[in-house]
């Protein structure tokens, strides 16, 4: 018998030890998943460094970054798997899915989505590669309210793709265009078979339905007088960092029963001698050619021309150059007319420096049955500017407008309707040679001249110089306010302003990290971001102009126009295959699109780039550790005891590694001791200590009696709190799981739950706190009275804030959680202060009253 029972006692004894073991694994796991996590963050911003044009790289360093990426990933998902084994399978597909499109740029076979036709409306950034840069760029603009565009739709580079394919042409392709290099035959010899091909080629199915669908779209948005269309190219290259201009064909005022000719000649012009040589000259692949192509509404074009928002031609002059023609505006672009010139000032007033009226006795217009003609212009017309001075700052405004949003100066084309309405028919980078200017005074005795605000403070997650009106996004103000070309000063770095990033010139904020998630998304958007400043809500005014110059970490009141336009003049990338392979690797690595866990894509099969899969196990992981077992046998597995506080908190701490003195960790076989009362001296966890010293502050514990109405109470007792906000496991005991870097707190006082989590790295920038809170005494109005004091109060500590009814969930991550002792001294305060707090919540003015007495108590307590 005795025998038995020892082997009873052997049995459980080891079944606590592995309960012991797996409290400590699950923190050791815990603690790779950070450092994964961070290794996969600073390989994506390495990746980027290199296309700011500093560094020579080939092929094979692409290969090995790739697989650096997919072998870390990889084990990051085995780490968190781990933690929670078998509880997210859908991270390895998606993990699978973008290791093979990655695998496949490599190879030479450009990934690109199964879709033919994008309507306008529908068309995002991430939708470049398949709807092209001209569509993409009209339609980014005219989201961002930069400027007007007509409404339409784009076949997709893969419909180009299938065309290509069913009609088998591509094998054809490449053997002429090897003949063509190999000097075996001339250029237009190659160019002309290829397009004969191409021309007598059929429209797969898929792609007749795709078009055909979007067409009835548009034909129903036209006006009386009919659809007619304007069909461009839209080709992989075109109007971004390579112009392509005038390298493929368009084609005007087309009849909807016309579209598949002209969508046919449009693919056929992908192979036009020009196009030809001027991929050669940059090196392009075959396998990087595609032809997107733009379907829009036909324009009746009153007057059209083209806008330089930065003169090209005129040295030492900062203007914006226009020129314009009656009717449309190929004619312009082309240079087969003669044109109105207007140099107009950059300034917002946009003072007119010079203007050159020409003659122009014939327009280009739309013809009755289809195409364009060419008419008299009436006689009165012929020598009057085909634009008013209102047109002209109208013109100067946009393209200005245009610049901040895309970050460069642009070269824009235009068209005004019968009705004056303002059209932007394409806007593409211009590009501008930088060259000596003898009269330009040094750039460093022109700075001098600047009030500087901000010098030597924070890390640069973006470089380059911004310059614009100062919004300053305090806590609440509604984003949508946010103009085009301002500059995002912040308190935090926080992935909430990604939606505002596209429209912003620069970004600078007080607290955050140039490996953080919105540093990634200013890099993705190359938006000059200065972070973690310090100063910068302090110095910097809301609607104050200022430049920013962000690779100096310098902020110099005022627009310094000389330092904007060295930028744009020196911001060269060299345009070669490998950078726009690394481009392409890129949109499958670095994005996020996992921005907020509220949000129901926020899972793994919303994971579309290795950054999501790295944001959302960070994220989980985080939870995972709100969940650590309660059970008796767990907390009998570890040391420790119940804490010995001057407050009736009663709360049992367990150690699972250095969180408690060694008299506390148990005999020497590892066995734990009989279960003692820990003394607050005999923690050893600094972040414990700090909420002990905030929690059992004199004076702020209440423990007297409060009068509850019968109707409250009966309230919070028929409520019904589900586990993520209250955590039903461990609704009956106060727990404190802790070792030397990490504080799981598990709190249930009166009617109320609180869980925190906190773990402290060594490097700052990976510290973390988690706090949730939820539940009463009380009715619902009360307390929801008590959660936006909690809100309020948090907001103040750089926490980022939900609040839903009266669940409080609230995060500080990085370095806006780099003082944790003084955050957990916080929380230690606030659960004191607040245990019964939603009985004193009678009307919404006893908020902010409640916020200014905690905020003078923590002010004594931890300072400001």
């Amino acid at each position: 018998m005795f025998g038995l029972l020892e082997h009873i006692r052997t049995r459980l004894l080891r079944r606590r030890r592995r309960e012991r073991v797996s409290l400590a694994a699950l923190f050791r796991q815990f603690q790779q998943v950070l450092e994964l996590n961070n290794r996969i963050l600073t390989a994506i911003a390495s990746m980027h460094d290199k296309l700011g044009g500093d560094y020579i790289f080939d092929v094979q360093y692409l290969r090995s970054s790739k697989q650096f990426i997919v072998d870390t990933v990889r084990e990051l998902i085995d780490a968190f798997d781990a933690m929670a084994p078998g509880r997210y399978p859908g991270l390895y597909t998606a993990f699978r899915d973008i290791r093979h499109k990655l695998e496949s740029e490599l190879e030479r076979r450009p990934v690109l989505p199964d879709v033919m036709a994008i309507p306008f409306a529908d068309i995002r950034l991430r939708d470049m590669d398949a709807a092209g840069a001209k569509s993409t760029r009209l339609v980014m603009l005219a989201k961002a309210s930069a400027g007007a565009v007509p409404p339409g739709f784009a076949v997709t580079t893969s419909a180009y793709r299938l065309f290509m394919e069913l009609n088998d042409i591509e094998d054809e392709i490449v053997r002429l265009e090897d003949g063509w290099r190999n000097g075996g035959m001339t250029v237009q010899e190659a160019s002309g078979k290829i397009r004969s091909r191409i021309l007598a080629g059929s429209i797969p199915p898929r792609v007749r339905r795709a078009m055909g669908r979007e067409l009835e779209n548009l034909r129903r948005g036209a006006g009386e007088g009919g659809l007619r269309l304007a069909v461009r190219s839209s080709a992989w290259g075109e109007d971004g960092d390579l112009s392509f201009a005038g390298q493929y064909d368009s084609f005007l005022n087309v009849r909807p029963e016309d579209l598949h000719d002209a969508y046919r000649k449009v693919l056929a012009s992908t192979y036009s001698p020009a196009a030809m040589e001027y991929r050669r000259e940059y090196d392009f692949k075959p396998d990087e050619v595609f032809m997107a192509v733009s379907v829009q509404a036909m324009v009746e074009a009153r007057t059209s021309g083209v806008v330089y928002s930065l003169s090209p031609v005129r040295r030492g002059v900062s203007g914006i150059e226009i020129a314009a023609a009656w009717g449309l505006g190929s004619p312009v672009v082309s240079g087969e007319v003669e044109v109105d010139r207007f140099l107009v000032g950059r300034e917002p007033e946009h003072a007119l420096l010079r203007r050159t009226v020409a003659h122009k006795p014939t327009a280009l217009r739309p013809g009755p049955e289809g195409s364009v003609v060419t008419e008299d212009v009436d006689e009165p017309l012929r020598d009057a500017p085909s634009l008013s001075p209102e047109e002209v700052r109208l013109l100067a405004d946009t393209a200005i407008r245009l610049e901040q949003y895309f970050k460069k100066p642009q070269d824009m084309e235009f068209a005004f309707d019968p009705s004056g309405a303002l059209i932007v028919l394409q806007s593409r980078p211009l590009r501008i040679e930088a060259g000596d200017d003898p009269h330009s005074p040094a750039l460093s005795e022109v700075l001098k001249e600047y009030p500087v605000l901000l010098s030597g403070e924070g890390d640069v997650a973006q470089q380059g110089v911004a310059s614009g009106p100062v919004f300053v996004a305090w806590e609440g103000r509604d984003l949508e306010e946010f103009p085009v070309g301002a500059v995002l000063v912040a308190h935090l770095s926080s992935p909430q302003y990604a939606a505002v990033l596209p429209k912003a010139s620069g970004v600078i904020t007080d607290i955050g990290s140039p490996l953080g998630h919105m540093a990634t998304i200013a890099r993705e958007y190359r938006v000059p971001a200065l972070l973690n400043a310090s100063r910068a809500t302090l110095v910097l005014k809301e609607g104050d102009v200022v430049t920013l110059d962000a690779e100096q970490k310098t902020v110099y009141q005022g627009l310094v126009r000389e330092l904007r336009m060295h930028d744009f003049m020196s911001d060269r990338m060299e345009e070669t295959y490998e950078y726009r392979l690394l481009r392409r690797m890129l949109k499958l690595i670095e994005p996020l699109y996992l921005v907020d866990p509220e949000e129901n894509n926020f899972t793994p099969q919303g994971c579309r780039t290795m950054h999501d899969i790295a944001r959302f196990i960070h994220e989980k992981a985080v939870e995972i550790l709100t969940e650590i077992p309660t059970t008796a046998g767990a907390s009998e597995a570890c040391p420790g005891g119940r804490l010995e506080l001057p407050v009736p908190m009663d709360l049992v701490v367990l150690d699972i590694g250095g969180g408690l003195t060694e008299e506390c960790a148990g005999s020497e076989d590892g066995t734990p001791s009989r279960r003692r009362t820990v003394r607050p001296e005999q923690v050893r966890s600094k972040t414990l200590r700090a909420f002990i010293d905030g929690v059992t502050l004199e004076g702020v514990w209440q423990s007297h009696p409060v009068a509850v109405d019968f109707s409250s109470f009966m309230s919070s007792m028929t409520r019904t709190f589900s586990a993520d906000s209250a955590g039903v496991k461990r609704m009956g005991q106060n727990l404190a799981v802790v070792s030397d870097r990490y504080l799981h707190l598990s709190l249930k006082l009166g009617y109320h739950f609180t869980l925190i989590d906190c773990y402290e790295s060594e490097d700052d920038s990976r510290n973390s706190v988690q706090f949730r809170f939820a539940g009463g005494v009380t009715g619902a109005v009360r307390r929801s009275r008590r959660a936006r004091f909690l809100s309020e109060v948090l907001k103040g500590f750089d926490f980022s804030v939900t609040v839903k009814d009266d669940l409080v969930v609230a995060r500080a991550k990085g370095w806006m959680a780099r003082d944790l002792n003084r955050l957990m001294r916080i929380l230690g305060l606030l659960v004191a202060y607040t245990r019964q707090l939603d009985v004193s919540m009678v009307s919404d003015a006893v908020i902010f009253e409640h916020c200014q007495e905690f905020e003078h108590i923590a002010e004594e307590a931890v300072g400001n």
